[in-house]
């Protein structure tokens, strides 16, 4: 009888177990992961994603969105000039948001404003996290006297306010620069003066993290090993600083934009034919008590709603990376 039931039992199919779970893709993870969730439950960071979102196509695309060519000499009409909001000037042109005094749409002027605005910023941005890493990696890294004279210029830098320090850095590079070429090179001497007053707080905050990483066990097993140091801080060390990093960068390019804006508001900006916000806002603070309010409050609320998305998304970022508040 024991053989018969043992040959029972193999003949019959032992009940199968729950099916092995599939892997999760990149797609599902993405879905699944704690800063998406963390995305969605936040109204309000949801409103400045998309606000930026549409602030960032509008000026990607103002050459197809925008109903006029407010640059083009040869479209402008003197007898345009200050339409007001919503009504059709005198020679049949409508203009949703009213026209300037030269008769240019100050929709269109703002669309493409918000592109050399958001240019600027991005690079000098840019142009800022990457001195800022080099000086912060090496500094943390290496340590001792290059470490200190790193730390006290980023001292210094921090001690004045990031506007005062791009006003010198544009004073002494358009004193360097022929007058032929200052209107020309006007944008790129923006961003290098922003950027330049900006490093320090990148610099201080990779060379922290570096301090950290560099005692760790894989940079110790990695220097046993013989590995370069410049492979050690970019392949190992500097993907674990990248972290802050974003939120900075995030922080800082909001930043970024109204540092430019408050230069171009000087007039130490981009020149005339170029204008961005700043230079909009600037032109329209002439005719602000002549009753032609809307050349400067178009422009100022674009700004505005710029700044404070991104600045937005910025401390979102910050607390949604952050461990101890998840």
């Amino acid at each position: 009888m024991s053989e018969i039931s043992a040959m029972a039992e193999a003949a019959d199919p032992q009940p199968a177990g729950p099916p092995p779970e599939r892997p999760k893709g990149a797609w599902r993870r993405a879905i699944e992961s704690d800063i998406l969730h963390s995305f969605r439950r936040s109204p309000v960071t949801i409103v400045a994603a998309i606000m930026t979102l549409l602030l960032v196509f509008g000026a990607l695309f103002a050459p197809w969105i925008a109903p006029y060519d407010p640059f083009n000499p040869a479209t402008l009409n003197l007898m345009d000039g200050f339409t007001r909001p919503g009504e059709t000037s005198m020679m049949g042109h409508y203009f949703l948001l009213g026209s300037d005094n030269q008769g240019r749409d100050v929709l269109s002027t703002i669309l493409y404003g918000s592109r050399i605005s958001l240019f600027v910023a991005a690079m000098a941005t840019l142009f800022a996290l990457t001195i800022g890493i080099a000086l912060g990696l090496s500094a943390g890294y290496i340590g001792g006297v290059y470490d200190s004279i790193v730390m006290r210029v980023a001292d210094v830098q921090l001690s004045f306010p990031a506007i005062l320090i791009a006003l010198l850095i544009f004073g002494v590079a358009r004193g360097i620069i022929p007058p032929s070429q200052q209107e020309n090179m006007a944008v790129w001497v923006l961003i290098v003066a922003i950027g330049l007053s900006n490093w320090a707080q990148f610099a201080r905050t990779v060379r922290g993290a570096t301090m950290v990483e560099r005692q760790k066990d894989y940079v110790s097993a990695a220097r046993i090993m013989g590995v370069n140091p410049l492979r050690i801080l970019v392949m190992h060390v500097l993907p674990n600083t990248l972290g802050p990093v974003l939120v900075i960068a995030t922080i800082g390019l909001a930043l970024a934009i109204i540092e430019e804006a408050t230069l171009s508001f000087l007039g130490v900006g981009v020149p005339p034919t170029q204008p961005s916000l700043g230079t909009l806002i600037r032109i329209g603070q002439q005719f602000l008590f002549s009753g032609e309010w809307w050349i400067l409050f178009f422009p100022a609320v674009t700004l505005v709603l710029l700044a404070l998305s991104v600045n937005l998304l910025g401390d979102w970022l910050r607390d949604a990376l952050n461990p101890r508040l998840r």
